[in-house]
């Protein structure tokens, strides 16, 4: 069985376990972004920071203020968290964006755990 944009996901699962390597957890999610965002330039990937993800409601399009932590290469959506732990809600957010934001692959990465496999959840549509 073939999963979608494997190997993708695994280059930033990669550069996000060498950020915790680096910095270990307790520190600001933006923390956590900008030097994701250092560790995918890296390695040639491209992403958009922080995108604006409008809201199609009945026929409008409505700005309530959603923004996307990273999508990198235009296939896969990153939501960052420095939490004490993942909940449900936070793996509902991602699946919600994603379907959202038309992509069909998201990674859900909480850098405030001991080992950061621990806080890695991947999801797909």
């Amino acid at each position: 069985m073939t999963i979608i944009h494997e190997p993708l996901t695994k280059v930033i699962i990669g550069s996000a376990i060498e950020v915790h390597r680096e910095l270990g957890p307790g520190l600001l999610e933006s923390t956590y972004e900008e030097c994701l965002c250092h560790e995918l330039h890296l390695r040639g990937l491209s992403f958009i920071r922080q995108q604006t993800l409008p809201l199609h409601y009945k026929g409008h399009v409505l700005d309530c203020g959603y923004r996307l932590d990273l999508v990198v290469e235009k296939q896969v959506l990153v939501e960052l968290k420095s939490v004490e732990k993942l909940l449900a809600i936070h793996e509902a957010q991602l699946m919600t964006y994603m379907r959202l934001a038309g992509i069909r692959v998201g990674l859900l990465i909480n850098f405030n755990v001991s080992m950061l496999k621990d806080g890695i959840v991947r999801r797909a549509l």
